[in-house]
């Protein structure tokens, strides 16, 4: 294997990976989002709720599927590239991996599939259930891949075998891996502020039209200004706890972030006596992302306090064009702080993929320069057409609004059509 080998294959991993992560990102906090709509239209037979479920359903389905699909697209390249990881260490986060795609791909979007078709078919009580079952297990497939990234991270739970693999022997340190669990409650929060701002965002468009759905769309932009309170508190809480054990676990990020040369050396110098001659300092890459996630969170924490004021007025709502603006402008921030972050997270461990017992250069698999550029070529392309696609389904849908949606239609329910938000007037008389 030659060195551009090896660089390809970690441009094509972070890619295709990246990719996905934004998907999921949106996924579940709008599974979330979707699911608690539900909760409050089922409990009091709100209709303008019960439309809210229908429009941003929708959406969350559009999204659902596209990262169904550059979930299999991952999976397939990275047994294609990394061989290497899986021959040393697939016998611990394997059973990790196969849990979370039993999770994602036969339990979640099962139930999924059965919220989608049960509109009027089920009782109102269980088609509630069933999103519920579908939120939940979009958290519980969260969780599992960060078990397995988690023990990339953080190696904990198992021991070198005698043939030069890896083998559990403590099923407990590994679920309960600090790195597994700490990035898990930071995913949800962010997963959650994401669908705040979109919520906010989408809204915010609607509004600036002054479109008749004032009353659908005023509600939405609050529920979305007001969800990202406590989604940003938390997101923060556990960035912190996270950083905080990375002097434990991970030094040389830590030193890498802050720029700390003589500390760089100094660990530069012990892994060396410890694993021999190389590099082991990661790209500044690294520092680039873990700065751009908290310039990202700063900017949005600011955004979240000004418009959680501004949001308690029905009447700034509605007529603050400006603040309209500056919600669709900041829509994309939450997608660029989660990528910047897992740019942080994994860049950071470099040159590791399982931090100081593999390193990038064995985990790869061996195939020829020609043979990754062909596929490097190949899953660009295909992520970058169902990246498109997405955002062009997505922004369609979007731009609609709730007066074209299929999902739960009266068409397809068998129930009698609802009001029209039209005739509400959100501001009162």
């Amino acid at each position: 294997m030659t060195p551009e080998t090896l660089e390809l294959a970690r441009l094509q991993f972070a890619l295709t990976a990246g990719a996905h992560f934004l998907f999921v990102a949106l996924t579940l906090g709008l599974a979330t989002t979707v699911a608690c709509l539900q909760l409050r239209a089922t409990i009091t037979n709100s209709p303008v709720h019960t439309r809210m479920v229908r429009f941003w359903g929708q959406l969350y389905v559009i999204n659902y599927a596209m990262g169904i699909v550059t979930g299999l697209v991952m999976e397939l390249q990275f047994g294609m590239s990394w061989s290497g990881l899986t021959h040393f260490a697939g016998n611990v986060f394997g059973a990790a991996l196969a849990m979370e795609t039993l999770v994602a791909f036969f339990i979640e979007s099962t139930f999924l599939g059965l919220w989608i078709f049960g509109w009027g078919r089920m009782s109102r009580w269980l088609h509630l259930g069933v999103i519920w079952v579908v939120t939940l297990t979009a958290y519980a497939s969260a969780y599992w891949i960060l078990v397995a990234n988690g023990f990339m991270q953080n190696p904990v739970g198992a021991e070198i075998d005698g043939d030069g693999s890896m083998r559990l022997t403590d099923l407990t340190a590994m679920l309960t891996n600090p790195s597994a669990i700490g990035a898990f409650w930071h995913i949800l929060g962010g997963a959650l502020l994401t669908s705040g701002f979109f919520l906010a965002g989408v809204s915010a468009y609607h509004l600036r039209r002054r479109t008749d759905e004032r009353e659908f769309f005023g509600r939405s932009l609050r529920i979305g200004v007001f969800a990202s309170v406590p989604a940003l508190f938390l997101t923060v809480a556990s960035g912190g706890i996270q950083f905080s054990k990375l002097e434990d676990i991970q030094p040389m990020k830590l030193a890498v972030f802050a720029a700390d040369n003589e500390e760089i050396d100094a660990i530069q110098a012990a892994m060396i006596d410890q694993f021999g001659a190389g590099t082991y300092e990661p790209p500044g890459l690294a520092r680039a992302g873990g700065t751009l996630m908290l310039v990202a969170f700063a900017a949005m924490f600011w955004l979240v306090i000004l418009g959680a004021l501004l949001a308690m007025s029905k009447k700034v709502i509605v007529r603050a064009r400006a603040w309209h603006v500056v919600l669709m402008a900041s829509l994309p921030l939450p997608f660029i702080a989660m990528i910047s972050g897992w740019i942080f997270r994994e860049v950071g461990r470099q040159p590791w993929v399982i931090y100081e017992m593999l390193t990038v250069e064995d985990a790869v698999s061996d195939i020829s320069d020609g043979a990754m550029r062909v596929s490097l070529l190949t899953f660009t392309t295909l992520f970058g057409v169902l990246v498109f696609v997405t955002i062009w389904l997505m922004a369609r849908h979007a731009r609609r609004g709730p007066g074209a949606v299929t999902l739960g239609s009266p068409a397809t329910d068998g129930t009698a059509p609802e009001p029209s938000d039209a005739v509400l007037t959100f501001v009162g008389k």
